[in-house]
Parts: C-alpha cells; structure tokens; sequence
C-alpha cells in the first residue's frame, strides 16, 4: 500500500506540472523601437520611437492603448495648447487582419518650436471577430495641428508589440493577459477586467493556474487511494 500511494502522488505531480506548462497565458507584448519618416508641411523629418501596446478586456472586445517613449517630429514654430491632435492606427495579424484606429488627447501644453513633439497615449477598441493568435503593430501615426497634417510612417517594419490569443464573437477566452511582455489581456473571457500586460501579472496568472490545477491533482490521489482500498472484514 505505501508503495502505490508513492507510486499515485508521483503521477498526480507529473501531471500538474505538465498542465501547469501548457496552460500558461497566450499573450505576448515587448516595447518595439518604429522609425517613424514624416512628410510634413515643412519637409522630411523622422525619429526612432519604442512604442508599447498594451491590452485591457472591455465588454466584448480590448481596450488598447498606444504609448509613444519619444517624439517623432517637430514643428518651426510654437504650438499652442489644445493645437496639436494625434491618431494612429494599429495592424492586425495573424488570425485576423484590418486596422484598428487610436487616438488621443490634443496636447496639455504648449510645444516650443524645433522641440520633439510628446505624442500622448493612443487608445480606441478592438472587438474580436475570429478565434486564434492576433498581433498589434504600430502603423502610421497621423498629426494634426494649425491646420495642417503630418504622415508619419513605420519605414523599419517593426515586430508586434502585442499579441493575444482571443475568441470571436460568441466564444470563450483563451487566457490571461502579460504586458510590455506578451498580454495586455489575452483571451475573451466573458466579464470582468483581464490583467494588464506585465511579467509580473503573468507570474500571479500563471501562479493562479498552478493552485488551481494543484488542488486537482490532490483530488485525483484522494479518490485514486481510496479506490484502491479494499474493504477489510
């Protein structure tokens, strides 16, 4: 009897490891660095920005917010402000392709002249139509300001900075959600907020899956244990 009991906790451990393993979050996100070429009013202009995308789940769809860590242009004279407003858009890959469109707040302060302009964080909604991997990359940002417009294309065909495993309409989720580093939320879930894309809320989603399929595996050596006493008398 010792000897099977042995022999069932070391297959109930090996099992939890390997469902723990495979049931990690589907997400993936890292900030990626976009050479932004701008056609603006005045002539070319361009710069190297790390750009984020991180996730939030909202109802049926994402959330998505687009951080930029530098400026990308510049203008030859003062803006104002509330003069100057930003879009971009966001491709999509893998199971699903498109655009999604970003946009942000006009700019809280005034920008000197021949200063890189802050670009403010980008945010609008992605509602998932097919089930799979899905990616986010940045695409081309779009200024606007004193009446005139500035292009501002990718020219290094940067990596994604998100990807998610998600369900379309009608599904269930595939998984949590990590940030700066895979997941911003991944999955659709249905309800409630997934966790933000971040190594350390993967290790909490991954250190929730693992109890969960720990207290499982305790369940099976129970009933496992049990079933294999025998009656005495």
């Amino acid at each position: 009897m010792p000897n099977r009991k042995r022999t069932t906790l070391a297959l109930a451990a090996a099992l939890a490891g390997s469902i723990v393993v495979t049931g990690a979050p589907a997400a993936y996100a890292e900030v990626v660095d976009v050479n932004y070429q701008c056609v603006t009013p005045i002539g070319p202009k361009g710069a190297v920005s790390p750009i984020d995308i991180k996730s939030v789940r909202s109802g049926d769809g994402y959330k998505l917010t687009m951080s930029f860590q530098k400026g990308v242009s510049s203008s030859p004279v003062e803006l104002g402000k509330g003069a100057m407003n930003p879009s971009a858009v966001i491709e999509l890959g893998g199971a699903e392709t498109g655009k999604v469109q970003v946009s942000g707040p006009a700019n809280d302060e005034a920008i000197p002249a021949n200063t890189p302009i802050r670009i403010s964080d980008l945010s609008g909604t992605y509602t998932p139509k097919k089930s799979g991997k899905v990616t986010f990359t940045a695409g081309v940002l779009t200024i606007k300001a004193l009446g005139t417009t500035t292009t501002c294309t990718p020219k290094n065909s940067p990596g994604p900075s998100l990807e998610l495993d998600v369900q379309g309409a009608g599904g269930s989720s595939g998984g949590g959600s990590t940030g700066g580093s895979t997941g911003g939320a991944t999955g659709g879930t249905s309800g409630g907020e997934l966790p933000r894309t971040g190594p350390l809320d993967s290790a909490a989603a991954l250190g929730t899956l693992g109890g969960t399929v720990l207290l499982t595996g305790a369940a099976g050596v129970l009933w496992l244990t049990r079933r294999g006493q025998r009656p005495t008398g």
